[in-house]
């Protein structure tokens, strides 16, 4: 059986604000399968204007706490993007993508359902290398 892919409703260009984008990458996040151990913050990082469209940046750093170790050795950052098309009217949607640190695939809300062994791997690679330094 195929993996139900959650989205959300992504806002207008029109609509658009960073304060905005932020509150739906949030949004989106929340319908992602990660257990409840996982914390998150998330921060927009820059607006970036292109020919066609702006796009903005937005990162979410993910960690998982512990009572013993209540700050983590590692944590693993995605980055989301979203672009406003300047030639596309302005009540189209934005359009999303997000890529894992360390990583080069773009992964669309709407194509891929989220895996938490994502971030796990990153953090593992992370613990890893600093012990071999």
């Amino acid at each position: 059986t195929k993996n139900l892919i959650k989205n959300i409703q992504w806002i207008t260009g029109n609509n658009f604000t960073v304060e905005r984008g932020q509150q739906q990458i949030e949004e989106y996040i929340s319908t992602w399968d990660v257990h409840i151990s996982w914390l998150h913050w998330s921060e927009f990082l820059q607006e970036e204007e292109l020919k066609h469209s702006k796009r903005y940046h937005y990162r979410v750093c993910w960690s998982i706490p512990t009572r013993r170790k209540p700050i983590p050795r590692a944590t693993a950052s995605v980055y989301f993007v979203i672009e406003i098309s300047k030639t596309k009217p302005p009540t189209a949607p934005v359009e999303v993508f997000f890529t894992l640190e360390s990583s080069r695939l773009i992964h669309r809300p709407e194509q891929h359902p989220f895996r938490e062994k994502w971030l796990k791997d990153i953090i593992e690679s992370k613990i890893i290398l600093m012990e071999r330094l």
